[in-house]
Order: structure tokens, then C-alpha cells, then sequence
């Protein structure tokens, strides 16, 4: 062989045999778009107070126009599950996060509330499909070890985007108006719409950013010499007592659709997420009105004292998929189960809270921390009970689970505001989340062995 020939040969062999982490830049595009996507759902929330100085509505119907969103989201979760199953990722999630950006502009457009309606609604089945498509891009890229990680990254992108919304809608509020808002936040997503599209494969034996090494390490092909220390240490078993309080045993995977919409685990694992859903989405629709009506914070201070749950739920996002897959061997249910009580307390704790900036809003934090602590274990729950191709299917019927008491959620609580007072309000998310901690007691933990 001449030396030209032999130089190529040895530069293709040390880039096969180069370990990349590709997966991890797959992991920060994910936290990026859905940010943006988080973003586009939650500034109405913001802009709310100023929508109805010129569009009058009552408090049910001003639920009602943020439940809209979620109503359309919820109905696209199956739709786009089996359509993901089918075609795979790419071009469905690109698609849609291109519609989101378009329809999230045109809110600003709008001179009715008919207009409002509809394009809400749109913008709720354009961004129906992306999180069946992150769900199957993490069980496709990650080794199990590290899917409840990639999920607490990709949740914390859901909460990172209320973090940012309320500073910066109270910027260009404070500059121009409400209509600029939706403007603004159009544009970032189209961006990473291509980006995704040209980077991320379906899976990644097809992509050319991944080499054989990372290859085997996600498939499991790696020998055990290959494997992190986070393997290793998933793949020790839990605590005796902790197994039998979760129900912990080795299940059959779901191999077909059917399956999957009669096993309790996967029904189950959704209705507890709808009644924990709610309570975010309450929390993310009505608490900027909350602070503005009831506790005379202004404008600025609102923005910021808003942002502050969805701060703590970057952490507690992120910190209960580590906790999940390196402290509790994959175990999904505590996670799941401790927010589920932890949120009860902390929504009586809401009901008698400080009515100063920095004290609400610690209050906030923590209350975001605890809420989140689970939110990955949903993500995660459904890729330990069902195989490859009936994931997407299972993980819609979570998420769509999970975006019905999301979308009901808002409507009775402007329902309750009308009727009640938020005093109510506060005890109806206490109810939902301690009826979320009996359900998740009767589904089983699937282990590996």
C-alpha cells in the first residue's frame, strides 16, 4: 500500500475508533429548541393581564383561552406518537417546531379574541408532536444509565423557558406592547428548526457525528471495560425496602399498541402526571395575574418574582434525573412520588405566604424544586415498560395524559376565582397532587432483572 493510501486508512481507522459524546450535543439542542418551545407557550401567561385591558373577559374566560393551547396539545400527543413511530423524528419535529414559531408570531397579529382562539389552538397541535420526539430521540441516543438524565434536561428546558419569559416580556412590554411579545419569541425557533434537522438523526448509527465507540456504549455493545462509572453503579441494585414499597419486578416489554393502551402502568403513570401537570401549568398561566392583582407586585417585580419556581424546576428537574439514574438505579417512582407530596405541602404553604418580593419568591423556588424533583421520572417511566417501536406510542399516551389536567387545570381555576378565591385555588392543586401520590402507589417499577 503507498504511503498516501496508508495515511487515509489510519486517519478513517482513529476516527472510527475515536470516542465522541455526540450524544451530549444532541442533549443541548434539546434543551435549546424546547426552551424556545417552553418559551412560546408560557409568555401568554405574562402578557395576559395586558390582553384583557383590550379585550375584556371574564377570569373563566381568560382560563379558557390558556386552556385552549392545551386542549389542542393533548389531542395531538396520540396522532403524533404513532406518526413518530412510523416516520421517525426529523422531519415531523422540525416541521412542527417551524409551525410553532409561525403561529406563536401570529398571536401578535390578532385584532379578536375569535383570533386569539385560533391561534392558540394552533399553536397547541404545531407543537404537539416535540415532546413524543424528544422521548424517542433520548431512548434512541441514550444508554439506560443515562436516559433519566437526558430527560431532567430536556423537563428542564420545559421550566427553563417560564424562567426566562417574565423578565423579558416585561422588557418589551415596558418598550412597545403585549403584540411584540409573540413577535419576538417567532423567531429563535425557526433557527434551531434547521439546525435539528441537519444535526440530529433518527438514530445514531445514522448519524456521521457519532463514532463506533459511542455507538456500542448507547446500543450496550461496549465491553465492560468501556463503560462509565455511572453504568457500573446503575447497574447495582437498590435497597431491599425500597424495592418492595415501588412494586419493583421485571416486566414483559409492550410490543404492540394494543398492549400498551391496556397496561395500568402506562395508564396510570398518566393520570398521575395529569393531576402534576396541572399544578405546573396552573402555577405557569395564573401566577403572574396572582402577583399583579393580589399582591400589588409591579410590573418588574412581577417579571422576576414569576420567574422563580421555574428556576427551582431547572433544579429539581435536573436533580431528580441524576438522583434516578445514579443514586436509585434507575428507580423512577420515588422521584415521581416524593413531588407528588412534597407539592401538597408546599400548596398550604402557598395559601399562608409572605406578601414581599424576596420572601414569595423563595417560597416559589422551592416550590418549583419539589414539584420538578419527578417530572424526568415520567419521561423516563414509559421507555422501562415498552420496546422501541411502541415507546413513542407510550409516551403519548403519558404526556397526552398529563396535558389533559394541564389544559383542564387553568379552566377551573378561573372557574374557582369567579365562584371562590385562590384560597381555593391552592387547595384544589393540594387535592390533585396527593390523588396523583395514591395512583403512583399502584403502578409497578420495571427493573431490569
Amino acid at each position: 500500500m503507498n504511503q498516501p493510501l496508508a495515511d487515509a486508512a489510519a486517519s478513517t481507522a482513529s476516527t472510527t475508533a475515536r470516542p465522541t459524546r455526540f450524544r451530549w450535543v444532541v442533549a443541548g439542542l434539546i434543551f435549546l429548541i424546547y426552551t424556545i418551545a417552553a418559551a412560546d407557550r408560557a409568555n401568554i401567561g405574562v402578557a395576559l393581564p395586558f390582553i384583557r385591558k383590550e379585550f375584556a373577559m371574564s377570569n373563566t374566560e381568560a382560563g379558557a383561552l390558556l386552556s385552549l393551547f392545551l386542549f389542542a396539545y393533548a389531542l395531538a400527543q396520540l396522532p403524533s406518537g404513532f406518526a413518530t413511530s412510523r416516520f421517525g423524528v426529523r422531519r415531523i419535529f422540525s416541521g412542527a417546531m417551524i409551525l410553532t414559531s409561525v403561529f406563536t408570531g401570529m398571536i401578535g397579529t390578532t385584532t379578536s379574541i375569535l383570533g386569539l382562539k385560533i391561534y392558540r389552538f394552533a399553536l397547541g397541535l404545531a407543537e404537539g408532536p416535540l415532546p413524543v420526539g424528544i422521548a424517542a430521540t433520548i431512548n434512541n441516543w441514550f444508554p439506560p444509565h443515562e436516559k433519566g438524565t437526558a430527560s431532567g434536561i430536556f423537563l428542564s428546558a420545559v421550566k427553563f423557558g417560564p424562567v426566562i419569559v417574565p423578565p423579558i416580556c416585561a422588557a418589551i412590554i415596558a418598550m412597545w406592547g403585549w403584540r411584540e411579545i409573540f413577535i419576538f419569541f417567532a423567531v429563535p425557533g425557526i433557527i434551531f428548526s434547521i439546525i435539528w434537522f441537519f444535526l440530529v438523526t433518527n438514530h445514531p448509527s445514522q448519524s456521521k457525528h457519532v463514532s463506533a465507540a459511542e455507538l456500542d456504549y448507547i446500543t450496550g455493545a461496549a465491553t465492560p471495560a468501556q463503560q462509565s462509572a455511572a453504568a457500573v453503579a446503575a447497574h447495582k441494585a437498590a435497597p431491599a425496602w425500597l424495592d418492595k414499597f415501588v412494586r419493583a419486578r421485571k416486566l414483559a416489554p409492550l410490543t404492540d399498541s394494543k398492549s400498551v393502551f391496556r397496561s395500568w402502568n402506562v395508564l396510570g403513570c398518566a393520570l398521575g402526571y395529569c393531576f402534576q401537570l396541572g399544578i405546573s401549568n396552573v402555577l405557569l398561566a395564573w401566577i403572574p395575574t396572582y402577583l399583579l392583582s393580589v399582591k400589588k407586585f409591579s410590573v418588574m417585580n412581577m417579571g422576576f418574582v414569576a420567574a422563580a419556581p421555574w428556576v427551582g424546576a431547572v433544579i429539581g428537574n435536573l436533580l431528580g434525573g441524576l438522583v434516578s439514574d445514579r443514586l436509585l438505579a434507575k428507580r423512577r417512582k420515588p422521584g415521581m412520588m416524593l413531588s407528588a407530596l412534597a407539592t401538597a405541602g408546599m400548596m398550604y404553604a402557598l395559601i399562608n405566604s409572605p406578601a414581599d418580593p424576596v420572601g414569595y419568591g423563595l417560597l416559589l423556588f422551592a416550590t418549583g424544586v419539589l414539584l420538578s424533583f419527578g417530572f424526568s421520572a415520567y419521561m423516563a417511566y414509559p421507555m422501562g415498560v415498552a420496546d422501541k417501536k411502541t415507546f413513542p406510542i407510550a409516551s403519548s399516551v403519558v404526556n397526552m395524559g398529563g396535558q389533559i389536567g394541564g389544559a383542564i387545570a387553568p379552566l377551573a381555576t378561573g372557574m374557582l376565582l369567579d365562584s371562590y378565591g385562590w384560597d381555593y385555588v391552592f387547595a384544589f392543586m393540594a387535592i390533585g397532587s396527593l390523588a396523583s401520590f395514591v395512583v403512583l402507589l399502584t403502578i409497578a417499577e420495571p427493573v431490569d432483572a
